[in-house]
């Protein structure tokens, strides 16, 4: 009888540390990392998560939230959605987190909703693009999911505004990878957005990803009338599009999306070949606001290099998630669930935004513009 009291008392033990653990009444309130830091897009992972531990640096040197220190509990998911399941489920039942920010790419964070939904805990990302993430088949809000980034289709049709409302282009031909689903969801928005814009799609041609030799497209294209080139694809063969095109004579505007985002781009299309070009992407170095300026001298100061897109989008995502833990009624995963959905006009380095009733994010999209390969000016088109 003496040992079966023990080993109750044991068990209640072990449920109210837990149940602390959870409701962050201890001396921190945790919360969850579940990055791809290795395999196939850990760049983006490796990105993001320097984001965010300057925020939670930052935010832990001012003296934390509700007087207790956040703690990060890091975990990387190898870029596999299969380990980001395992990771949050970890996170959520084991670590005692309040709030899981990642993983980056779409395919991996939507693979942790069902363990955020039946943990009642929130899974955040700053950068799963793919319009389904938020809302299931059956168009229901999946209740604990949430991203601070643009959706493939704002971003599409935020880009195509501004080639119609800013430059004035009236006949499009779009290069696109026929294989890509990002590829084919931002065709789909510009095409549908500038037809209804009073514009015609002169072309459509297609190319598969790891092609390099762009000539026979733009040959087929060059003594057409059209007026903009868009490029729905990554800077690898968008950079090769670009450097052909002007070494043919094509010197028409040429727009992209983030994928555009990396100094690959430069190296492929050569600076010079960079002007009349624009893209579409959540935060730019040319911004000029003092709320971008001291995050890009932050960062170089930690890390000694300029800061991307993805370190903007996770230094964002942690100062939004510690925000909502600040104004949350109780430490917990519910309450913190429900400041989220109350989020408005929050002030980040990838501008301010609210969060809709999908849990999307109301905000600008950027569009850049380069001159000499290098961000010139700065345009913002609201979604």
């Amino acid at each position: 009888m003496r040992k079966a009291c023990i080993i109750i008392l044991l068990i209640l033990s072990l449920v109210l540390t837990v149940s602390c653990s959870k409701s962050g009444s201890g001396d921190v309130i945790k919360i969850g990392v579940n990055y791809e830091l290795s395999g196939g897009v850990a760049t983006y992972g490796q990105s993001s998560v320097e984001g965010i531990e300057l925020a939670i640096e930052q935010i832990n040197e001012a003296g934390g939230v509700k007087g207790k220190k956040i703690e990060l509990v890091k975990y990387d998911s190898k870029s596999e959605p299969s380990e980001a399941t395992t990771l949050a489920t970890r996170l959520m039942t084991q670590d005692g987190v309040v709030a899981v920010l990642g993983p980056a790419t779409s395919g991996s964070f939507m693979a942790t909703i069902p363990v955020a939904n039946q943990n009642k805990v929130p899974v955040v990302s700053g950068s799963a693009t793919a319009d389904i993430v938020t809302v299931d088949d059956s168009g229901k809000v999946q209740e604990y999911a949430f991203r601070i980034c643009f959706t493939d289709s704002q971003q599409g049709e935020g880009i195509t505004r501004f080639a119609l409302e800013n430059l004035s282009c009236r006949n499009a031909v779009i290069i696109m990878d026929s294989s890509s689903d990002y590829a084919t969801g931002l065709a789909d928005s510009f095409e549908r957005v500038f037809t209804e814009g009073g514009g015609t799609i002169v072309a459509k041609e297609a190319y598969v990803a790891g092609d390099t030799d762009f000539n026979a497209v733009l040959t087929s294209i060059k003594n057409k009338d059209f007026d903009v080139i868009f490029i729905p694809g990554y800077y690898n063969e968008a950079g090769l599009i670009i450097k052909q095109a002007r070494t043919q004579g094509i010197d028409v505007p040429i727009l992209g999306a983030d994928g555009f985002d990396s100094p690959v781009l430069v190296d492929l299309a050569g600076a010079d070949a960079l002007n009349n070009v624009y893209f579409s992407n959540h935060y730019s170095s040319a911004d000029t606001s003092a709320v971008v300026s001291d995050f890009i001298d932050s960062f170089k100061e930690k890390y000694n290099k300029e800061p991307d897109a993805f370190n903007a989008l996770g230094y964002d995502l942690a100062r939004f998630v510690v925000d909502a833990i600040e104004r949350a009624e109780k430490i917990d995963g519910e309450s913190v669930k429900a400041a989220l959905e109350a989020t408005k006009d929050f002030e980040g380095v990838t501008g301010t935004f609210s969060i809709d009733e999908n849990h999307n994010v109301i905000k600008e999209i950027i569009v850049i513009e380069l001159k000499d390969g290098k961000q010139h000016a700065t345009h913002r088109v609201s979604n």
